[in-house]
């Protein structure tokens, strides 16, 4: 345990010592050309976007400052790999270890606990019907990765260490009080304070970007990107309003345990909300079990026994009977056998899960929720991640919008610095609203729709579902693009 006023070695702090920065309230740029604000939840965002602004050559002599007060920056250790997993994972696609292996952050990842999924099962409750895919469908080593986020974010925080020589960015562990942007007359801030007019006049004149920390300090910036979770100060204080609402629903994580290791990838929709197994390595995988929130509460606390045996009960026999082949499977499989050729896994046979024989941590619920931010910039301002967009995660597709967010942010900064640009242009920064909030739109109207399709057992509907499954698992140009769209190989989810 450290005393106050201690610094953790293997923590943020002793990275940043080691790699040549500081976290002195004097060591501090007044001035920087990027500033990133983060939270608890979302700090994994601004790591991925600093990695990709130092990586590009065009950028890597920007001079960035991020402001994150999460404490967990503090104590941050380097994790043991025989260690029980945590139950906060995510499933990342291979566009997103394509990214991570750009920055040299992936082989950090192999070195901890991680779980690559060739294999993937989905069905539902009714027993009429399922859908396996598989990796050789789209001649692919795998269809994803689980990493623990705690992982994944040591992994960026390591190669922050061994980019000493390159990256001469600035974390400070503060928060944000009142943040003034050029174009407007007063400063809006998250305790309501208000400058003289003359600073305001000022501020207009300096073309910057005005915060001001709780610590005193006042920092300027040409550009502040917002990537402080769903409940963002900066959306808020920019004034820019959103669109979404909450589900009925609330999902319970955890890890459970096996006696041999699992390499696949489980869902099921139950009436209350999809469940899914998903491998974390080792013998391990982890659970996320949407349900009612009175569901939930009942779940958490009732005993770890009760608790694994309704988990089996769920992904084997209860709620209703396994899906069977019948002949009419063998019809659909011959008339589109010649429809673009046949996915290696349309003959794959289902499968019931393996069963979980122990509960090895707590279980932790959360509320879930769509929301969309009518528009993720402004004049020198740009939001990223969950701060700009939230979705259901039945599909694991969060984590993975907001890395392809700060990618693709970190590409338009290059191309705007290219061409002698201001990186905090709203000319510039709207190539990158257009390119994500398609795309991001495109994956939460999908998800949303799952959702609300499964969430009412009635029978002509039930009947529609099992045609989307044998249409899934037997026409292969559709189950390929389904695929491929999953991986973030492709912007459509049907034919393209």
């Amino acid at each position: 345990m450290l005393r106050r006023g201690e610094s953790d070695p293997d923590g943020l702090e002793g990275l940043l010592q080691r790699a040549g920065g500081s976290v002195r309230a004097a060591g501090l740029p007044e001035m920087t050309s990027l500033m990133l604000l983060s939270s608890v939840e979302a700090w994994w965002a601004w790591l991925l976007l600093v990695h990709s602004v130092a990586n590009m050559p065009l950028t890597k002599h920007l001079r960035v400052a991020v402001i994150d007060s999460n404490p967990a920056l503090k104590s941050m250790n380097y994790l043991k790999k025989d260690g029980i997993p945590d139950s906060r994972v995510s499933t990342v696609t291979p566009a997103t270890i394509s990214f991570f292996r750009d920055i040299g952050a992936w082989e950090h990842i192999l070195q901890q606990r991680h779980a690559f999924f060739g294999k993937m099962q989905v069905w539902d409750y009714t027993g009429l019907g399922y859908t396996r895919y598989n990796a050789r469908d789209v001649s692919k080593e795998y269809l994803g990765c689980v990493v623990e986020n705690k992982v994944l974010c040591n992994s960026l925080l390591l190669r922050l260490q061994e980019q000493k020589e390159d990256i001469g960015k600035m974390v400070y562990p503060t928060r944000l009080v009142s943040l003034a942007f050029p174009s407007k007359s007063r400063n809006v801030g998250v305790a309501g304070l208000k400058p003289p007019s003359t600073e305001a006049e000022e501020l207009r004149r300096s073309n910057l970007v005005k915060l001001d920390l709780s610590d005193g300090q006042t920092l300027y910036s040409k550009l502040v990107v917002g990537a402080d979770g769903s409940k963002s100060n900066v959306r808020q204080i920019a004034g820019i309003k959103t669109t979404g609402w909450s589900y009925p629903q609330s999902a319970i994580i955890c890890t459970v345990e096996h006696t041999a290791a699992n390499d696949c990838a489980w869902q099921r929709f139950l009436p209350s909300g999809p469940i899914a197994l998903l491998p974390i390595g080792d013998n391990f995988s982890n659970i996320v079990w949407t349900m009612s929130p009175e569901e939930a509460s009942r779940h958490k606390s009732m005993s770890s026994e009760d608790f694994v045996m309704s988990v089996n009960r769920a992904l084997d026999f209860g709620y209703g009977p396994h899906p069977n082949s019948s002949s009419l499977d063998h019809y659909v499989e011959r008339l589109f056998s010649d429809f673009g050729g046949t996915a290696a896994s349309t003959k794959e046979c289902f499968e019931v899960p393996p069963r979980a024989i122990g509960l090895i941590s707590e279980r932790m619920a959360f509320p879930l929720s769509l929301m969309h931010s009518h528009d993720y910039v402004s004049k020198r301002l740009a939001l990223v991640g969950d701060a700009a967009h939230t979705v259901h995660p039945l599909a694991g597709q969060g984590v993975n919008l907001g890395f392809g967010d700060a990618a693709a942010l970190a590409k338009v900064i290059s191309e705007g610095v290219s061409v002698g640009a201001d990186i905090g242009d709203l000319s510039l920064l709207n190539r990158y609203e257009t390119d994500r909030k398609a795309a991001n739109i495109a994956m939460a109207a999908v998800l949303d729709g799952f959702q609300k399709m499964y969430s009412v057992d009635f029978g002509p509907l039930n009947v529609l579902r099992a045609a989307a499954f044998h249409g899934a698992q037997y026409i292969s140009p559709l189950k390929k693009n389904i695929i491929s769209y999953a991986m973030g190989d492709s912007k459509s989810p049907l034919f393209s």
